[in-house]
């Protein structure tokens, strides 16, 4: 793998205001406030995206980390493999320097995860991408939404917005640590990452 090679770091979500602030769309907030950490905005781009290049991160002694882009595709969840393959062909990504966000009902609310490979739990943008890329060796960030209150479907409960309570005392720690795993990602790698991310607080 090319050390000078950019990183893509992919966000999740179904496009328009009425999914914005969707338990499911929460993989594109991480997007949004790395977008904001950067100074750079999202834009429309052919590859069926929005998207933005920066540093992500800062390395060791202080300096910027690696050169990234960040997008959000802008098609709907279950069609998110074509935008993402097209970004990582436009901009010369190799496929492990992937990173996808995305929502995880097995995980807790509030807790991020980071992990290369392995299935898609059912979460259908993680099994379009596989599709689309034959392949399901690339990072992902868990961002934990929880599992659903009583009897409620999973569909159902991903699609519902957080709650007011959730958007004042939960959201904003979970983008704020998402997006510190995805900068530890890719500054540090993903063993020292996952110590530093999934070490009990």
């Amino acid at each position: 793998m090319s050390d000078t090679a950019p990183w893509l770091v992919v966000g999740l979500g179904n496009p328009g205001p009425g999914y914005a602030g969707n338990r499911h769309n929460v993989g594109a907030m991480v997007v949004d406030e790395l977008a904001r950490r950067g100074g750079v905005s999202l834009r429309t781009h052919k590859a069926r995206a929005v998207a933005a290049q920066l540093r992500v991160g800062t390395g060791p002694g202080g300096v910027p980390g690696p050169a990234a882009v960040v997008a959000v595709p802008s098609s709907y969840m279950n069609e998110s493999g074509g935008p993402v393959k097209a970004l990582l062909s436009f901009f010369s990504v190799p496929v492990e320097r992937l990173v996808v966000v995305h929502d995880e009902l097995d995980i807790d609310a509030g807790a991020v995860r980071l992990k290369r490979g392995g299935g898609e739990g059912g979460h259908n943008g993680l099994r379009s991408i596989s599709s689309s890329l034959g392949t399901k060796d690339y990072h992902r960030v868990r961002v934990g939404i929880g599992r659903p209150p009583g009897r409620m479907d999973p569909a159902d409960f991903v699609l519902k917005d957080f709650s007011p309570s959730e958007r004042k005392d939960l959201l904003p720690f979970l983008l704020d640590d998402a997006a510190d795993a995805v900068e530890q990602l890719v500054t540090v790698g993903l063993l020292d990452a996952q110590q530093r991310v999934h070490a009990p607080r």
